[in-house]
């Protein structure tokens, strides 16, 4: 015992280093990168918020009138108009639409990529790999050319399988059909970045945890419903957060698609609505208020993305 306490007097304690040095480690890591994010997306965000804040119109911008400081008359008017919460709507109720559709075509592509054989998986990836690769103007100028109206793929074939309805059938024309096609490019476009995600996850998953379930008597809806997709979760939750930040913030597609916004506004979302009121209508200031609004949401979103990943990596 004497030797064991001369012994413990001797060796000191380990000693962890100090939080506030640790934090100074981690920004000096940190601040190159945001140095650079700064330069490119903090000053024209500044500008945005600024801009918002004016009567900006287009004899402002041709110089032939002076800028007004209008305070906050741009967010009490877009507060104030029924159109923008309805676009505001339209713009969720799309974005849900779409993350569920795309977690879910990627989780089944995930499950099935974990079956296949190796040759037979590696050409899924690259052929999903090469959708989320293309450019949203190519990816949507392709779909709008397979359902157009008279030379579109789609119309031939289901015309050919005796549904005459569909001949000339405009997919682009009514406003659920409408936001169903670009619903469609864009499930098609971010499926593979969740595929690969939750295969990634999927691999993770130790075959003996599994394997004790089966031995145990679990059937294969029970292993997945209380085994798999729990162990999943932390993937699911990222992939889930990263597609509403995307969903939310989609352009591309329907401006082309819809041919800026749909008949008389109806397929319009909160970044073409803000496109409209400050290219279309001249009303810079009105739709740099719209964009504060949707970077606003957008930050909540991601704030909830960084609380859930910390507590992960807490728990972890």
């Amino acid at each position: 015992m004497a030797v064991a306490d001369t012994l413990a007097r001797r060796v000191p304690p380990r000693r962890r280093p100090p939080r506030r040095r640790h934090r100074l480690v981690l920004l000096a890591y940190l601040a190159p990168a945001a140095v650079v994010l700064i330069g490119l997306l903090g000053y024209p965000l500044y500008q945005l918020v600024q801009m918002s804040f004016y009567d900006y119109g287009q004899e402002q911008v041709s110089g032939g009138a002076p800028v007004h400081w209008i305070g906050l008359d741009n967010y009490t008017a877009l507060f104030g108009d029924p159109q923008f919460w309805s676009v505001l709507l339209q713009t969720v109720l799309f974005a849900a639409v779409c993350v569920v559709l795309t977690i879910l075509v990627g989780l089944l592509l995930a499950f099935l990529a974990a079956r296949l054989r190796p040759w037979v998986r590696t050409v899924l990836f690259i052929a999903a790999l090469e959708a989320w690769a293309a450019p949203a103007v190519t990816g949507s100028t392709v779909w709008l050319f397979m359902f157009d109206a008279n030379f579109g793929i789609v119309n031939e074939v289901l015309t050919s399988l005796g549904m005459a309805y569909f001949d000339g059938h405009s997919w682009t024309f009514g406003k659920l059909s409408a936001f169903g096609l670009v619903a469609a490019e864009v499930v098609w476009c971010s499926f593979p970045f969740v595929m690969v995600t939750l295969y990634a996850g999927l691999r993770g998953i130790s075959p003996d945890v599994l394997e004790a379930a089966a031995l145990d008597g679990a059937s294969g809806r029970r292993t997945l419903v209380s085994i798999v997709i729990p162990m999943l979760r932390p993937a699911l939750t990222v992939v889930t957060i990263q597609s509403i930040i995307w969903d939310m913030k989609v352009f591309g597609q329907i401006y082309i698609m819809t041919d800026g916004g749909g008949i008389a506004g109806r397929n319009l979302v909160l970044n073409v609505y803000a496109y409209q009121k400050a290219f279309a209508s001249s009303q810079y200031g009105a739709g740099a208020a719209i964009g504060v609004v949707t970077v606003i949401l957008l930050l909540l979103v991601t704030v909830v993305h960084l609380n859930i990943t910390r507590r992960r990596g807490e728990e972890l």
